[in-house]
């Protein structure tokens, strides 16, 4: 069955590197900090779904689905995100990528 997501929606992907050898430690963040965004992210209003995802192979992805771009760009400004998460993340040795919001085109 297909889901249904609204004209309007957006895959937000924010991603990031590091170090393959430091996975454990990066693994760990990201299950420490899951305590405290995912409370405030359901706060949001337009979130749809999101993902949190680390690669032992040194790479880590966040998707989030969102129902407008408006709504996907409210993590530009989370305080827990941009300031306490990422803090986390830079300590344990992340590199951040541009974060990109992309308009759904098609869905399975």
């Amino acid at each position: 069955m297909t889901e249904s997501l609204p004209a309007t929606a957006f895959v937000r992907v924010s991603r990031f590197t590091y170090e393959p050898e430091r996975f454990a430690e990066i693994e760990a963040m990201n299950m420490r900090i899951s305590e405290y965004l995912i409370p405030a992210i359901n706060q949001l209003p337009g979130i749809l779904h999101f993902y949190a995802a680390v690669s032992p192979q040194g790479s880590a992805v966040h998707v989030s689905v969102w129902d407008t771009e408006e709504h996907a760009k409210q993590l530009d400004h989370l305080k827990e995100m941009v300031v306490i998460a990422r803090g986390e993340a830079e300590a344990a040795g992340a590199t951040f990528h541009p974060v990109v919001n992309y308009p759904v085109g098609w869905t399975i």
